[in-house]
């Protein structure tokens, strides 16, 4: 007896070392349900407005403002209001960052003023401002590539334009000059660096965005300027030297602690296990946040509701996420995966609407089984709204990768990006910008995605490696 004991209880510890991968597919009626609800979503106005409410409401809302401060208590009676099962608010805790004043011309050949925003986390000139000679480069590899000579007492310019892509995959090649051009400039002797904005557009509105600073490396200020600005630079840089001033009043402030804020809808069979979605609560503070990101937050909680109020609870929970911080630096995502890292086999899969509200045209995952099946059905739920099958590597949503850190399993619902980068951290991302089709094919399927890897039975399987 003793030893048949043993056997059962290494047996029970074995089972529950394993992962249970997905088994099988949804029901008839699970497909069905999730099909109902997708041509429900279709002519639903609920995203929109939401989405109205959060711009009205809050409008600008970066982090460690008073705009943050009123979107955490807007998120939570909004949740309340739609009647999520559990509504409630964790702690993300970082440095504030103030903007200030900002302001830049060109001195000489020909005098002008140029319109351009500080980069976050961007020390200031002082009150007083800086002057220089321009240094100007292609590309940030052509900065890292230069000699101290060619930049020390000057104001580094890189002029790289970001050309349009629906996938988005333009923006990596763009960005490092704004994520790391400071520390390049500011290790060869640069007093400042001025960025052509990160942008497809052809407004005069600059474009802002976190930067960091490399450890021991100096601090200098860093600014964008817009596209057309950009031009005109490029354009005076032909008949030879171009000599900037440039205020920038920006600044660390105090320790500031924001929150993620979390609505969730019960599962009916596994109500300890958990499907994520969600968006990122914070914006910047130049527009309104529509496009970044407060249609996220709007179709996920609005696909949550719809699901909610159908009539047939998917076996999981579906938590909610609205996360603080993500613009300067994911630190909601990171203080979520702190704090729930020994709870990621009850994490099922998750994915976040992060890039804007074009329609979504494909959509990819992440699993111990590339094949899948339900994978298959939710093919075919999407099919009718444009929306192709993908491949099984999924990226997700920035706010999802130290989830993906610790292997679970994502997907994403891809959205066109073609005109994003029109929009992405400018003045113009406002409510007028949104398409309410378009939101509405979002909801669609995010309200039919949502509830199928919620009701399939099984999982996705844990500690993935991407």
């Amino acid at each position: 007896m003793k030893k048949l004991i043993t056997h059962i209880v290494f047996a029970v510890i074995m089972l529950n070392a394993i992962p249970v991968l997905a088994a099988g597919k949804l029901t008839e009626k699970e497909m069905a349900h999730a099909a109902k609800l997708r041509d429900a979503a279709k002519k639903s106005d609920l995203a929109y407005e939401i989405l109205e409410s959060l711009t009205t409401e809050v409008g600008p809302r970066m982090a460690g403002t008073p705009g943050d401060a009123r979107a955490v208590a807007w998120a939570m009676d909004k949740f309340k209001t739609l009647k999520f099962d559990k509504v409630y608010k964790e702690p993300v805790t970082f440095t504030a960052w103030h903007r200030g004043t900002e302001t830049a011309e060109i001195l000489a050949p020909f005098p002008q003023p140029i319109m351009v925003t500080a980069l976050g986390n961007s020390v200031g000139t002082g009150e007083e401002g800086i002057r220089g000679e321009i240094a100007h480069f292609n590309t940030f590899e052509d900065l890292q590539k230069a000699e101290r000579g060619e930049v020390e007492g000057k104001i580094v310019f890189i002029s790289y334009k970001m050309e349009k892509s629906r996938d988005g995959r333009t923006y990596g090649k763009a960005v490092i000059s704004r994520s790391r051009g400071a520390s390049e400039a500011g290790k060869k002797g640069a007093k400042a660096i001025i960025i052509r904005s990160i942008g497809t557009d052809h407004d005069r509105l600059p474009h802002t965005g976190n930067m960091n600073y490399l450890e021991g490396v100096p601090q200098i200020p860093a600014a964008a300027m817009s596209n057309p600005d950009a031009d005109l630079m490029m354009n005076m840089l032909k008949r030879g030297s171009v000599e900037v001033g440039l205020t920038l009043t920006s600044r660390s402030g105090e320790t500031y602690t924001s929150y993620n804020v979390i609505g969730e809808i019960t599962g009916s069979k596994y109500p300890e296990e958990v499907v994520v979605i969600g968006g990122h609560l914070d914006s910047w503070d130049l527009g309104t946040g529509a496009v970044d990101d407060g249609a996220g937050v709007a179709l996920t909680m609005a696909a949550a509701k719809l699901i909610a109020d159908a009539g047939v609870r998917p076996k999981r929970t579906i938590r909610v996420i609205l996360w603080g911080n993500e613009e300067q630096g994911l630190h909601g995502a990171k203080a979520y995966a702190a704090a729930h890292k020994d709870e990621m086999k009850q994490h099922i899969t998750g994915a976040e609407s992060d890039f804007g509200a074009g329609p979504i045209w494909s959509f990819d995952w992440t699993s111990s089984d590339e094949n899948e099946p339900v994978v298959d059905q939710l093919a075919t739920l999407l099919k009718p709204l444009g929306i192709k099958k993908g491949n099984p590597k999924s990226t997700s949503g920035p706010d999802l990768w130290p989830l993906r850190g610790l292997g679970m399993s994502t997907f994403s619902l891809r959205q066109d990006g073609t005109d994003y980068f029109d929009l992405h951290h400018t003045a113009n991302d406002t409510l007028d910008k949104v398409n309410p089709k378009h939101l509405q094919q979002n909801l669609a399927a995010w309200a039919a995605f949502t509830f199928a890897v919620s009701s399939v039975e099984g999982n996705f399987g844990f500690g993935l490696t991407y």
